[in-house]
């Protein structure tokens, strides 16, 4: 396998979904799967809701083209159905919440059939901690966690989509990196799906991607992650997964940490994740989007230098990331009251000196 391969697989599945994406759009209007604006949500007319399923379609029809045989892809394949039809089930039903977790559980319980678990962690001085029985609540938590950061993060045209593909993009680095051609291929695949239906959801978008999308996206990076960034040999190994989606799962720590602060279930939707914070702040819908993929973008760069320095290295890189961690906790207002004196700092060192006229020099 070669990077032409990878290439070609990538193309593949974007050319299906930008093919795709139109025609579940049309049957999406049809049958009334669509999303309805309300005094949460940014966009003000009825938006189609299954771009899931056609990013579903493009991952499985490349798949089923270029068949990355390994042990585990029947029950990959399958714990994706189950994810995507949980999802699809909700978009259009509106499922309880312990109806939609019960469908994500079995997805990870599929998984955990198969024997991919998370096992063991590397921490430096200490060496590989097997996790024993432990592993199975571990990689249970993992997929339920990454599935619903995605899922929530999923709040402006392009974002889940864009992070996502950021995440991905991260990963295959590392895998070929690694010579991991499997996990390498398998982002490539769900890579050029994602990028092609971002063609259609991008600001102003035609089509969400729905539960459906977001779960079934969670789902894949999790797994994938699992195949590849825990078996990273890498010092601090458990950390790098975390790192590299860490813009969804630190907005979802911090929403959880907002609503209990307030006394109001985590399980609420409110309007103060990072992407509202930014719009409120005055950025404009695809000002705030591109913001957060670059911070994205920062964090994967790091999990990628994190993978392969020395000590010294990996905690200058975690010093940078708990930096970018601070300062998206002072933008949701989680710091001192609301204050924010990083970004205050961060203000007033680029802030531009003004010119002197030519009055002022003479």
């Amino acid at each position: 396998m070669n990077f032409v391969l990878l290439t070609i697989a990538c193309v593949t599945a974007f050319i299906i979904a930008v093919a795709t994406t139109p025609i579940v759009r049309v049957i999406a209007i049809k049958f009334n799967i669509v999303d309805c604006p309300d005094e949460r949500k940014i966009h003000t007319m009825e938006k189609p809701y299954l771009g899931g399923v056609a990013i579903f379609i493009s991952v499985m029809i490349t798949y089923l083209i270029f068949w990355p045989n390994h042990q585990y892809q029947i029950a990959i394949i399958s714990g994706a159905f189950v994810m995507l039809l949980t999802g699809l089930l909700d978009d259009k039903y509106s499922l309880k919440p312990v109806v939609k977790l019960a469908g994500q559980g079995l997805a990870a319980l599929i998984i955990i059939s198969s024997d991919l678990l998370i096992d063991k962690i590397n921490i430096p001085f200490f060496g590989d901690i097997e996790l024993g029985n432990l592993s199975v609540v571990v990689t249970i938590f993992w997929i339920l966690a990454v599935s619903n950061a995605i899922n929530l993060i999923d709040g402006l045209d392009g974002l889940a989509a864009g992070v996502a593909s950021i995440a991905l993009l991260s990963i295959t680095i590392m895998a070929v990196i690694d010579g991991n051609w499997i996990v390498a291929l398998l982002c490539t695949m769900i890579l050029g799906a994602n990028l092609g239906f971002l063609v259609f959801n991008f600001y102003p978008a035609k089509i969400y991607m729905g539960d459906s999308g977001s779960l079934f996206l969670g789902y894949m990076v999790a797994v994938i992650s699992m195949l590849g960034l825990f078996k990273n040999v890498a010092l601090f190994s458990f950390i790098i997964p975390f790192i590299v989606l860490a813009v969804p799962i630190v907005d979802t720590i911090f929403a959880i940490i907002r609503r209990m602060r307030n006394g109001e279930s985590i399980m609420n939707a409110d309007r103060k994740h990072f992407h509202y914070q930014l719009l409120d702040a005055g950025l404009s819908h695809k000002g705030a989007v591109i913001l957060i993929y670059v911070f994205s973008g920062m964090f994967g760069l790091l999990a990628v230098f994190f993978s392969y320095s020395t000590v010294g290295a990996s905690i200058i890189s975690i010093f940078l990331v708990l930096l970018l961690i601070h300062i998206i906790a002072e933008i949701v207002g989680l710091v001192m009251g609301g204050k924010q004196p990083v970004l205050n700092f961060l203000k007033k060192f680029v802030k531009a000196k003004p010119k002197k006229s030519p009055k002022d020099l003479g």
